[in-house]
């Protein structure tokens, strides 16, 4: 059975400054707990804005030396009145945290020209140095913890994150910058950081992967979020299918 949802004829757009990246964080889940649902709840830290803005050459929306995040929100349907009453909802909700000037989208230009910068941090990120990519996925009011860990095992092996992603399903992805560290940091340390980071992940509820999936990148920390047991199933069953390892041979398993 399929059923087709009507396209929204009506949608707000939000961004949201914030003085405080977990302050940011802790707001996804009380905008939630209010009740509102939005169409699209996306994290922007204050480098993934402005890296973005000068990859683009778009510096249109000011960025203050004090805002340290961003949250751009959406909310969509199809009677007007009730999408400003959402609004004022969320707004009601941030008079509880250090928010800055709250910027209304009111023209379809305005809202392309947001959703193209967020559309163009992981670019943005590309083009500033090597990077490595984590794409964890934690409940939602785990958020600002999961945000204070990448900080605090960053500081412990000298790397510089950058971190955004889809807020609304908990979703972060955390960009590691390898910036100064030595190629020997990189490729060894970075690989320990990485697991630490994907351990405190699966304790908080969450799991490896978001929406890029497992692949090659992830496939050797596995073992966090499945016991041993699990891979062995999971290994059994390939082996049914593919009793010769001729599909997608090295991949997974």
């Amino acid at each position: 059975v399929l059923k087709l949802l009507p396209h929204p004829t009506s949608n707000l757009l939000l961004l949201v400054p914030f003085y405080s990246a977990k302050q940011a964080c802790e707001a996804v889940a009380a905008i939630y707990k209010k009740g509102v649902v939005p169409s699209g709840l996306e994290f922007m830290e204050r480098d993934a804005l402005v890296w973005t803005q000068a990859f683009t050459g778009d510096f249109s929306i000011e960025v203050k030396e004090t805002h340290q995040a961003h949250l751009l929100i959406e909310v969509d349907g199809f009677n007007p009145e009730v999408l400003m009453e959402e609004c004022e909802s969320i707004l009601s909700v941030l008079e509880a945290f250090e928010t800055d000037e709250v910027l209304f989208a009111e023209t379809q230009a305005q809202k392309d020209k947001l959703w193209s910068l967020r559309r163009k941090v992981g670019e943005a990120v590309k083009s500033q140095s090597i990077y490595k990519e984590e794409d964890t996925v934690v409940p939602r009011y785990a958020l600002p913890e999961l945000l204070t860990t990448v900080k605090e095992i960053g500081e412990r092996y000298g790397f510089k994150s950058v971190c955004y992603g889809h807020a609304g399903d908990g979703n972060l992805h955390i960009n590691i910058i390898k910036g100064n560290m030595t190629d020997e940091q990189w490729n060894t340390e970075l690989t320990d950081a990485i697991r630490q980071l994907f351990t405190k992940v699966v304790a908080l509820g969450g799991t490896l992967s978001g929406e890029h999936g497992i692949g090659l990148v992830q496939k050797q920390y596995m073992d966090i979020a499945f016991d041993t047991v699990s891979l062995k199933l999971m290994k059994e069953i390939k082996h049914v299918f593919d009793p010769n390892n001729i599909l997608n041979p090295g991949k997974i398993f």
